[in-house]
């Protein structure tokens, strides 16, 4: 008779998975009990968990006459710590295996199966959990090399960097984050972990750091008269100038736009970040090293190695348009040392690049200064201005309270020495609920700084004390956790914390009925940390170990896209970097759609999108005629067959054509954008002109003379200028819906713009479900034609602090002065009415776009 239980007919092989983890658990149910006293009991029994035998009470026979306390309690004890580890071993061997008792910051995918991706206090556990099968593979180990035939970590870390460059944080993030190349560089893009929504919150009520140590700096030195003229030359003509006395002074940064040396407002390159150095360091701001005995060191910062009319400055600018930045800056500085030298004076200018040395966070929220305050430590000796600043640190709940642009210089104490960091409460006075304004303002003296001087970055190029020898010191200590104390050997490193606001100007402003959205956007503050080369890890894991999110590009894109502003490249229409980054996303997206089948993809020819890819400026300037729908076939066929045919067609049409379409060779139109803080002065003045091109040209040419600039040449016409200007909008949408990036912007007609306030009029009253009149789900049912596209979206979501669809777009100026006019018509100025649709659907919606400079 074959065996009821398949275990009894196969004692002696291998139990199965199953088998495996009964016997598993009940081994982990079992309790341990204490062994009796007694000549018998020679080994520990166990007893299993179940029901209790029954007692009776009413017999004293078998109690024993005395007790002994001492042995009654330990034996009580024996059990309580045996119940206690029997219920973790059961909860532990049946729920949960050894990487899942991790954090989940702490968990790695590769933990499954190699127990050395889990901690050493679980490595244990998860060798027994493993399949014994691929136990037995991992236990194999080929032979290896000898230790001179195998490379170094640094040459294999360097043979990686070849066609890129990491940061001195790469390999932190690297583990923790997409990584992706960009600019030369391999950037992190977004956290592993599910981070969208937390890390929005952590920049509107908590902080967030961000690596920009990828963003170019260019020193410029030399004369300030000759600096101040190359700024002139190169930079944005409207708002304060770069040269102004307030910036010059190196108490603030200043925020300003860079253009090809003397074409504005044409070629524009990208927004750059503008910092002068605040006079030579004294002898009173750098501390004492025991290894500079002679003073030497100390002498040479002194005097600051600078004649006194000679200036430092620094440019921080997008790595994209490195290049085209230098070469602005070293045309301007040749076209005015030559201007001096004709005027009989002898000058120089020097350009460094600094890219490699110096590193850069950006720590973003309202909690950035409590961050800062409790990660770094300051040396003792600092100026009085300082000490006031760093107390009123803990007084102001929002960086926003700090003048723009604020600079601060000072030196701090190795972080590792301090590790782990303690964040700063905010100190409030009773009775208070705002964050009262600071009480430091910005003044040359406390921005002044030793991490300017050369010689000074590169003496700390490589800290002196490794993590080990700090952690050995700090074993040494008698009370666990005790902060070590710094030392005469110890480095003091000069950083540079620089005020940054990201918010859009308009928002700033109070509402008006022009601009009923100006503060629904969030504007959002912190700080920019600036350190020497070489100490990045050091700070960056004090900096995170606050508590405080790290963001990565998408990250950086979302706060910008939060606080209503526009983001750089993609946003800026007509520059270099923007042509860039819509070809690469168009070659992206391309090969995303194609690789769906057709009735998984959207039809963009039926749908009616004109250019799904990439938006057609040329075309809604009216600067070339729309593709028809089989040059568009042909333009995405590789017919090679007919390629001499084609060219004989585009030869012989070019010789028809030659006579009319050549009028001006040497100047050719493109898309410029026309922004800055006096385009709603322009907006106001060209729109009650009877010929707004020529008032557009008299304010630029006004912008330029206040730089010392000539005006624009007579071959640049003032309807050529007009015809070509982009302005840049926020869009809003009056009901439903969330625009998406590259989403079409169409033009509404008079009458059917009063059918749209008619139907939200309806929809705001609440009646809509009666059926009398328009009704916004059928108008969006209307789909214009191409003819009525008057630009796109560049970037547009669904915003979590408005808690709606929100868009920033671009459309050309001249349309922006009609949809003016068509609301003057409608008497209702305070609304310009568009229609927008999302490239793969077919509804259009109506919305509300505001100038956005």
């Amino acid at each position: 008779m074959p065996p009821k239980r398949q275990s009894e007919g196969r004692a002696g092989e291998e139990l199965s998975g199953r088998e495996r983890k009964k016997q598993k658990t009940a081994i982990a149910r079992t309790i341990a009990v204490q062994p009796t006293a007694g000549p018998s009991s020679n080994a520990i029994t166990n007893a299993s968990a179940g029901p209790s035998k029954s007692v009776r009470f009413d017999s004293m026979q078998g109690l024993p006459g005395a007790m002994d306390v001492e042995r009654f309690a330990e034996s009580r004890a024996f059990e309580i710590n045996a119940m206690h580890e029997a219920m973790q071993n059961a909860r532990s061997s049946s729920t949960q295996r050894a990487w899942q008792q991790l954090p989940r910051h702490l968990r790695r995918r590769a933990a499954s199966h190699d127990v050395r991706r889990v901690p050493l206090r679980l490595r244990d556990k998860a060798r027994a959990e493993m399949d014994p099968a691929r136990r037995k593979a991992l236990g194999r180990s080929m032979p290896k090399r000898s230790k001179k035939n195998q490379p170094s970590r640094t040459s294999q870390l360097l043979r990686r960097q070849k066609d890129k460059t990491w940061l001195e944080t790469h390999i932190w993030h690297a583990k923790r984050m997409h990584m992706d190349n960009m600019w030369g560089y391999r950037l992190a893009i977004t956290p592993t972990e599910k981070s969208f929504r937390p890390s929005h919150r952590a920049s509107v009520h908590g902080s967030i750091i961000h690596d920009a140590s990828y963003y170019a700096t260019i020193e410029l030195e030399g004369p300030e008269d000759i600096l101040k003229a190359i700024l002139d030359a190169c930079c944005d003509c409207q708002g304060p100038s770069p040269g102004a006395k307030r910036f010059v002074s190196g108490a603030r940064a200043v925020e300003t736009y860079l253009y090809q040396y003397n074409s504005y407002p044409h070629e524009l390159i990208a927004p750059v970040s503008i910092s002068w150095r605040s006079g030579p360091v004294t002898s009173e701001d750098v501390p004492t090293d025991p290894k500079d005995t002679k003073g030497k060191r100390k002498a040479k910062l002194t005097t600051g190695g600078l004649p006194p009319d000679h200036k430092v400055l620094w440019i921080r600018v997008h790595p994209s348009v490195l290049v085209a930045a230098h070469q602005s800056l070293r045309l301007a500085a040749s076209f005015v040392l030559d201007a001096a030298k004709r005027a009989g004076r002898d000058a120089t200018v020097e350009m460094a690049d600094l890219r490699e040395h110096l590193n850069v966070f950006e720590i973003m929220g309202p909690k950035a200064s409590q961050i800062i305050k409790g990660a770094l430590k300051p040396v003792e000796n600092q100026s009085k201005e300082f000490r006031k600043f760093w107390a009123s640190l803990s007084k102001i709940q929002s960086v926003g309270s700090v003048p723009r642009g604020m600079t601060v210089g000072f030196w701090v104490h190795d972080p590792r020495l301090s590790f782990p960091p303690k964040n700063v409460k905010v100190e409030l006075d009773a009775g208070t609920a705002l964050s009262p304004a600071s009480t430091v303002f910005p003044s040359a003296e406390l921005a002044v700084s030793a991490i300017w001087d050369d010689d000074t970055r590169s003496a700390l190029r490589k800290p002196r004390c490794k993590k080990k020898d700090i952690d050995e010191r700090r074993a040494k200590n008698l009370v666990p956790g005790t902060p070590l104390k710094a030392e005469r050997n110890d480095q003091r490193i000069p950083v540079l914390l620089i005020q940054r606001s990201v918010e859009n100007v308009t928002s700033a402003q109070p509402a008006s009925p022009t601009s009923p959205h100006g503060r629904t956007t969030n504007a959002l503050h912190g700080w920019t940390l600036i350190i020497p080369q070489g100490w990045g890890m050091p700070f960056f894991s004090s900096l995170t170990y606050t508590g405080t999110r790290v963001g990565g590009q998408r990250e950086r894109q979302t706060q910008a896209f939060e606080a209503g502003c526009a983001y750089f490249p993609r946003d800026f229409p007509g520059t270099q970097a923007y042509v860039e980054y819509a070809e690469d996303r168009a070659d992206e997206d391309r090969a995303t759609w194609e690789r769906k089948p057709p009735a998984k993809r959207p039809n963009y020819e039926k749908l009616g999108t004109r250019s799904p890819w990439t938006p057609d400026w040329d075309v809604v300037l009216g600067l070339k005629q729309p593709p028809t729908s089989q040059e568009a076939a042909n333009a995405g066929a590789d017919n090679e067959d007919l390629m001499d045919t084609q060219r004989d067609a585009e030869m012989t049409d070019a010789q028809t054509t030659e006579p009319t379409t050549i009028a001006e060779p040497e100047y050719q139109l493109k898309p410029w954008l026309l922004r800055g803080p006096d385009v709603p002065t322009i907006v106001a003045d060209v729109s009650s002109m009877l010929n707004p091109a020529a008032g557009l040209l008299l304010h630029l040419n006004q912008a330029r003379t206040k730089r010392r600039l000539d005006p624009l040449p007579a071959r640049v016409r003032a309807d050529d200028l007009m015809r070509t200007a982009l302005v840049r909008v926020s869009i809003w949408l009056c009901g439903r819906g969330s625009p998406e990036d590259l989403a079409v912007i169409y033009r509404v007609e008079d009458e059917e713009a009063r059918k749209w306030a008619a139907a939200e009029s309806r929809r705001k009253r609440g009646l809509a479900l009666l059926g009398d009149g328009p009704d916004e789900t059928q108008l969006s049912q209307n789909t214009p034609s191409s003819e009525g596209i008057i630009g796109y979206v560049t970037t547009g979501s669904f915003s979590l602090s408005l808690g709606e669809g929100h868009a920033v777009g671009v459309i050309p100026f001249a349309q922006y002065l009609d949809l003016k006019k068509q609301a003057q018509r409608l008497r209702d100025a305070s609304r310009l009415l568009v229609k927008v649709r999302n490239r793969d659907e077919s509804v259009c919606r109506a919305a509300v776009v505001e100038l956005l400079y």
